[in-house]
């Protein structure tokens, strides 16, 4: 592993302990030349992914991009990061598990949003405002009377 700090290509790994409920591997590295610290974290991927946009683009999967966008949603929400960490984790092995290389963002979408419903309900509406593409206060109006218990019955 390359160091970050001086580029040396010869670092030592100094301690390894599993990370994110055991689907990672999290290594603490020294480099002799240096003597920089850091951590590097190595996960098993099952295949590479390609997700195909709505335009048609296709794009290799980006686990830091899906990363982002769900603590975007949980930002200042009472989930801890070890829980949301083990989301991600469990939303890539879903992906991985479909047995397919090229998976539509619309399927990673509402995998997305099918797990941010059952941990946080502001992050799903959060989520789905962006994902949606809500325009005005009655799409969220809508979409969020559509979540209150009891709203199926009354509309029968």
């Amino acid at each position: 592993m390359r160091c970050p700090f001086c580029g040396n290509v010869d670092t030592q790994v100094k301690d390894s302990r599993p990370a994110e409920d055991h689907v990672a591997i999290r290594r603490r590295r020294l480099c002799p030349a240096c003597g920089g610290r850091f951590t590097t974290y190595e996960r098993v991927q099952l295949r590479d992914l390609v997700v195909i946009k709505s335009n048609g683009r296709r794009e290799d999967f980006d686990r830091p991009k899906l990363e982002r966008s769900i603590r975007i949603a949980l930002q200042k929400r009472p989930v801890e990061p070890e829980r949301m960490d083990q989301m991600i984790s469990g939303i890539v092995r879903r992906l991985e598990s479909l047995g397919e290389t090229d998976i539509p963002s619309g399927t990673i979408g509402e995998i997305v949003m099918e797990s941010l419903a059952r941990i946080d309900t502001v992050a799903y509406v959060r989520f789905a405002s962006v994902y949606k593409n809500f325009q005005a206060a009655d799409d969220f109006d809508k979409f969020v009377s559509e979540l209150r218990p009891g709203a199926a019955a009354e509309d029968e």
